[in-house]
């Protein structure tokens, strides 16, 4: 059986290298055939010849863009993302490559011209990324059907995990369960050549080492859920000192010329987005004020780098008693959130005040997000590692607020933060600021805790 998953394996990538291309080729021809039939045409009457070469730079130009973008968030995933996923990725690249290409076309001409033509474009490449998004699904569901998975699980309880992956059975089913709180580790090993694939949840070190050896001697795909160590040594240096392979974790967090250029990145583009959404900002302390009367902004203690605490500011939300019974996060349908605040919430903009804070310094745009003292002490008594995404400023957005969810347990929140910190870069902030836009849209990144819990800890079963 593992060699016919192997085989079949090996073809996946080429189908979606060519899948992929159809789809680019398909965008930049309908963008080349508007270029052609409509702009050139004007130019021409501008009295500004382009060129052969200038109109294949254009299209390239077009179909690089729109190619960094749908990489970018994901749109070429189609059977590793949801159906949704893709769908709303290619939609989110293609406007804005689109939008791209209008303001090529306006410095080209050096006049405004009208945007109509690509409107319509935008349109039909849209049909024609549903109709690409449910055949390209189809060929997956024929070739890749679900694959069949043992779940390796300890003490911690696996329902989380499982309700996780039964979230996507189009792609895994966890067929077998195996606990090594109860199971014996030889008979563990021996069931591995039995699936297609292993999940090994949250298990000890040395009983990990040996599933995974014999993972790798069979050639079964295995999923690793990291622990905190393993994420430290994933962002430390490969030295050769010796003969010996070494790996140096520094652990200081970020460099001095780091820090700079951070805190360059995050004046440069505050200051300016803040003049510009000024107006937004005075028509939302307006509908706030309208509603029941009482302040704007409100004011909260938040830890930064180092345990600092400083107060953040945000667009109050929720009615003026919220927190009369003690603090606590939002809740799914969280009867505390006003109507305005729903809206707010929904889009993100309730946090656009924190762009006071990012240019006082207290934050940064990208980072950890910051987390209220009384609930990072609850925390840390479960968690007693949680402190060390204190390594760096809390940011407005960041890795965990990317790839988790407002509801995502402060453990894997913390394991995000730390990958983040121990893989930083600049590119990696700016890919961050990207991908942000792809989520302010995305209900599921603003789900609220479940009514059970007070905090994100989630109840374990007794």
């Amino acid at each position: 059986m593992q060699n016919k998953v192997r085989k079949r394996d090996q073809f996946k990538r080429v189908i979606n290298f060519f899948e992929s291309f159809i789809l680019l080729a398909m965008h930049s021809f309908i963008f080349g055939y508007v270029w052609y039939t409509v702009y050139v045409k004007q130019l021409e009457q501008l009295e500004t010849p382009f060129f052969r070469r200038g109109n294949w730079a254009v299209i390239g130009v077009y179909a690089l863009i729109l190619f960094l973008l749908t990489h970018l968030y994901g749109g070429f995933r189609i059977g590793y993302l949801r159906l949704m996923d893709v769908l709303y990725s290619q939609i989110l690249a293609l406007v804005c490559a689109n939008v791209f290409a209008y303001v090529q076309v306006v410095l080209i001409s050096r006049k405004y011209l009208t945007a109509a033509p690509l409107l319509e474009m935008t349109i039909v490449q849209i049909i024609a990324i549903l109709l690409w998004v449910l055949i390209c699904k189809g060929i997956y569901a024929l070739l890749y059907p679900p694959r069949q998975m043992l779940l390796v699980c300890y003490d911690r309880d696996p329902d989380d995990m499982i309700m996780k992956m039964s979230s996507r059975r189009d792609k895994y089913e966890i067929c077998d369960l195996a606990d090594l709180t109860v199971e014996d580790l030889d008979s563990v090993c021996d069931m591995v050549a039995d699936y297609e694939a292993v999940l090994i949840y949250d298990i000890p070190a040395y009983e990990r080492n040996i599933i995974l050896k014999r993972c790798f001697t069979e050639s079964v795909r295995t999923y690793v859920t990291p622990k905190i160590s393993d994420i430290l040594l994933r962002g430390s240096d490969s030295i050769h000192l010796f003969d010996t392979p070494l790996y140096l974790s520094r652990n200081k967090g970020l460099s001095g010329e780091e820090i700079i250029f951070k805190r360059i990145l995050d004046l440069v583009l505050c200051i300016p987005v803040s003049v510009i959404l000024l107006p937004m900002f005075l028509i939302i302390s307006l509908l706030i004020k309208c509603y029941d009367g009482g302040p704007v902004l409100y004011k909260q203690p938040r830890l930064t780098i180092d345990g600092k605490v400083f107060d953040i500011y945000k667009f109050r939300s929720m009615r003026m008693d919220s927190e009369k019974e003690g603090a606590q996060l939002a809740k799914k349908n969280d009867d505390r959130v006003t109507p305005i605040g729903k809206v707010l919430r929904a889009i993100h903009f309730d946090e656009f005040p924190q762009l006071i804070n990012i240019i006082k310094g207290d934050m940064s745009l990208v980072g950890p997000r910051p987390e209220r003292p009384e609930i990072a002490a609850q925390y840390k008594e479960i968690i007693p590692e949680f402190d060390f995404r204190l390594k760096v400023k809390a940011g407005l957005t960041g890795y965990a607020q990317v790839y988790g969810k407002y509801n995502t347990t402060p453990y894997d929140k913390l394991k995000l933060d730390l990958t983040y910190i121990e893989n930083y870069s600049i590119w990696l902030d700016i890919k961050l600021l990207l991908l942000t836009f792809k989520i302010l849209f995305q209900k599921e990144n603003t789900e609220g805790i479940d009514m059970t819990q007070i905090t994100a800890v989630k109840r374990h079963k007794e």
